[in-house]
Parts: C-alpha cells; sequence; structure tokens
C-alpha cells in the first residue's frame, strides 16, 4: 500500500459525509505505520470505541470505509472466523460490523455487514505464516504468506463492492 496522508484518507472514505470524516481520529500510531507491509489499514477510533475505518488500494487509489461494531460480543468461549483475512480467533475477538451504503440507499439506512477481527488489525495476521506451512521452505512459506494477503485483498474488494453497489 502506498503512503497516505491524513487528507488522502479522509477523502477516500466513501460511505460517510464530509463531516464525518473530518471527524474521525486517526490511528495513534499513524506517523510510524509501515506502508509496504500493510494491504489494507484497519483501525477503531480512539474517541468513538463503536466506529472503525478500513482503508485499502483499489484499482491504484485509496478507497475507504467507515465501520459501525456491533454493541454485544460473542462467547470467548467459541472460536469464530474473521471473513477478511479468515484468521480463526476466539470469538469475542471478532465482531459484526457494519458499513452504511454509499448514496441514497444509505441514506435510506441499508447497510451491509460482516465479521472482522475486532481490532481491524487483519493486516498484520495475514503476514504470519500459517501453520500449514511452517514446516515448508522459507520461498513457499513466503508464497503462503502472498496468498493470504491476495485473499484479504480480494474479499475486500467485494466487501467494497457491496458498500459502493447502488
Amino acid at each position: 500500500m502506498h503512503a497516505l496522508t491524513e487528507a488522502a484518507i479522509r477523502r477516500s472514505l466513501v460511505n460517510c459525509s464530509r463531516s464525518e470524516a473530518a471527524a474521525l481520529a486517526l490511528p495513534r500510531d499513524f506517523a510510524e505505520l509501515d506502508w509496504a507491509s500493510l494491504d489494507v489499514l484497519g483501525w477503531r477510533d480512539p474517541k468513538a470505541e463503536l466506529r472503525g475505518y478500513l482503508v485499502h488500494e483499489q484499482d491504484g487509489e485509496p478507497v475507504g470505509i467507515a465501520l459501525r461494531a456491533a454493541d454485544t460480543t460473542m462467547s470467548s468461549r467459541r472460536s469464530a472466523m474473521c471473513l477478511l483475512c479468515h484468521a480463526v480467533q476466539s470469538a469475542d475477538a471478532i465482531s459484526l460490523f457494519t458499513a452504511r451504503r454509499v448514496g441514497e440507499a444509505g441514506r435510506n439506512g441499508n447497510t451491509v455487514g460482516t465479521y472482522v477481527c475486532a481490532d481491524l488489525d487483519c493486516a498484520s495476521r495475514v503476514r504470519v505464516v500459517p501453520p500449514s506451512a511452517q514446516h515448508l521452505d522459507e520461498e513457499l512459506q513466503s508464497l503462503a504468506v502472498e496468498e493470504q494477503a491476495a485473499g484479504l485483498r480480494q474479499r475486500l474488494r467485494a466487501f467494497t463492492a457491496d458498500v459502493t453497489r447502488r
């Protein structure tokens, strides 16, 4: 992912108003981000605990989606899978996020929802060698990680298409 400025991130948000984009709080570690290792920038708004944001590149341009987390969490005694990065975690580490659709549909209250890592840190999870590939040599492990990252990017494009569908 290319390095983005604060203004570029705010402009990239497709499903919120300018005033909502202006009010968002960037991640605390924004100045130290390693942009080259990110497939998606995801964070929870430190000023509003139920708000979150995902920003990724699509066709060379940044696309941002504002999200709202569910008020409740799932049981920690179960496992759940993030539908973006496919990480399996304790169910309380996965949250239902909804995104308002763009345009008239969004103004009418239509949303799209999916289960995502509660901390929205899918980018770091896809960069970990999966257990099924840990016995392989370094080159094959690297291919397995890249396959996970490609899957994340593909699922992000599909989710973005759902949000932007009019």
